[in-house]
């Protein structure tokens, strides 16, 4: 009962925004290792409909929902964003309609042949022009098109983390010794919803907070039911509660 009246009071807080303008956050007390959304490029990686059918580590539904919330933060956040398919048109398919709703413009997908988007000079290049030493990445497979340029872009060097409820293997053990792997060696795993959080990191950051919520409401599960929940009970309040009953 105490962890469902402490969960209540903080989404009541959040919904109320009384973090506003806090004279007491300073951003530069946080840790370096933290993500900003002007230091990393991410990388979404075959997030099409054939490959989506051989995955069986995560529900696909959950999957489609992760990766529009990545989609949709990448975009909020204006995230340096490559979006990459193998085979589109031949066999692998459209994107997502999560990715797609935000990343309309199919002409700026990098559609490669290499299982290893590391191995396709089109994607090294894009990353580099950015200037940024930070990669996020999320995409399916796990075991093969995430791990494969995720230990490539380790070893020339840059800072990778893989987003991996937003990512999918063609088994729950091929995912998780995948991400295993990944860890070994110094890659970051963190999930889509840390990722959305990690970007915008204070409240009182009221330029986005209508923005960061309804994507929360929309892709967050319970926690996003539980802000709507709370703000539409706070405008019935205000409308005179249940006494048209």
């Amino acid at each position: 009962m105490n962890t469902v009246k402490l969960t209540f009071a903080f989404i009541l807080a959040l919904t109320m925004n009384v973090f506003a303008q806090n004279p007491n956050n300073d951003p530069s007390l946080a840790a370096k290792s933290l993500l900003d959304a002007d230091d990393h490029v991410l990388i979404m990686i075959d997030h099409e409909g054939q490959m989506a059918l051989s995955v069986q580590s995560i529900d696909i539904q959950t999957l489609r929902n992760n990766v529009g919330l990545v989609a949709g933060t990448s975009k909020l956040f204006e995230v340096s964003t490559i979006i990459t398919t193998v085979a589109e048109r031949s066999f692998s398919g459209p994107v997502f309609p999560e990715i797609r709703e935000y990343y309309s413009d199919e002409t700026k997908y990098i559609d490669r042949t290499t299982m290893n988007s590391w191995e396709d000079k089109r994607i090294v290049e894009a990353v580099k022009k950015t200037g940024k030493k930070r990669i996020v990445l999320a995409g399916l497979w796990t075991e093969i098109c995430v791990t494969l340029p995720a230990l490539s872009a380790l070893e020339d060097g840059y800072e990778v983390y893989v987003i991996t409820d937003a990512s999918g293997g063609v088994s729950k053990e091929a995912h998780d010794m995948a991400v295993a792997r990944m860890i070994q060696v110094g890659i970051v795993p963190i999930t889509s919803m840390q990722y959305l959080l990690e970007l915008h990191r204070d409240w009182a950051r009221a330029g986005k907070y209508v923005e960061v919520t309804n994507l929360a409401k929309r892709y967050g599960g319970a926690y996003g039911l539980g802000i709507d929940y709370i703000s539409t009970m706070r405008e019935w309040d205000k409308e005179g509660g249940d006494k048209k009953h």
